[in-house]
């Protein structure tokens, strides 16, 4: 079986194929501290019960690219792939500096380029809220990139005296008559306003209308707020990303 561990800000996401199917999917906190025999045994307590095979990593947390590569090979006696610009994409990074792009960006990109007409817009709400842009070519051409919907909330709690840590959740109108409710609203409905305006600018510049994909874990509860729905909601894109690159990467045969 393969395994997928996309590596966030927040969180690291393990995704496990069998061929094209998704079978399980884990999370643990992107702790930087946690030393490598502790993600040994987290890693060899999940997967237990499975026989991997092979396994791609994509990391946005530099500090754990070694630790948690290590960590893998380890416990299931395979070489693991870290997911870079170099490695084969099956796209072309027509960025200025492709080195700069993040690995979960890459594995949005290949994904929508296999899974979705183009051209593609993906829109990813994890602790950045990202805006991935695949042209009719093919070419991951760039994007946007903005604080995050949580990333947001912190912000305003930190950095004022006066507004309280509150979670996310639904915001039930656009004119707050209280802190809670307005900052729902600024934070959610906002997001969701900027969300569609670079939606619109982005297929302005593209000059043609694209598909537009959400994903990551707020993707669901923006499109509450949108006037054009997504066109499809896709939870575990840069999951499917990594497995496709994997296959890429490897010469093995595998359903998309």
């Amino acid at each position: 079986m393969l395994l997928t561990a996309d590596i966030g800000n927040t969180s690291i996401t393990l995704g496990l194929f069998d061929d094209n199917a998704l079978v399980e999917e884990f999370r643990l906190a992107s702790d930087k501290d946690l030393p490598l025999d502790e993600y040994e045994v987290l890693l060899k307590s999940l997967f237990k019960d499975y026989k991997i095979d092979g396994c791609i990593i994509g990391s946005v947390v530099e500090e754990l690219n070694k630790k948690f590569k290590a960590a893998v090979d380890n416990i299931f006696k395979i070489n693991s792939i870290m997911l870079t610009s170099k490695i084969n994409t099956g796209i072309k990074l027509a960025l200025k500096y492709p080195d700069e792009a993040g690995a979960d960006r890459i594995a949005n990109a290949a994904g929508a380029y296999v899974l979705y007409n183009r051209p593609t817009i993906v829109v990813d709400f994890g602790t950045a809220t990202s805006f991935d842009i695949i042209n009719r070519n093919g070419e991951f051409i760039g994007g946007a990139i903005a604080p995050g919907i949580s990333l947001q909330m912190k912000v305003l709690n930190k950095f004022t005296s006066k507004l309280p840590k509150i979670d996310v959740a639904i915001s039930h109108c656009a004119i707050g008559d209280n802190t809670t409710d307005a900052i729902l609203s600024g934070v959610i409905r906002g997001t969701a306003c900027m969300v569609e305006g670079l939606i619109e600018q982005c297929e302005k510049e593209l000059g043609e209308k694209a598909t537009v994909v959400a994903t990551g874990g707020y993707s669901g509860l923006i499109a509450n707020y949108m006037k054009n729905p997504f066109d499809y909601i896709n939870p575990t894109l840069t999951l499917e990303g990594l497995r496709h690159l994997y296959y890429l990467n490897t010469q093995k045969a595998a359903a998309v």
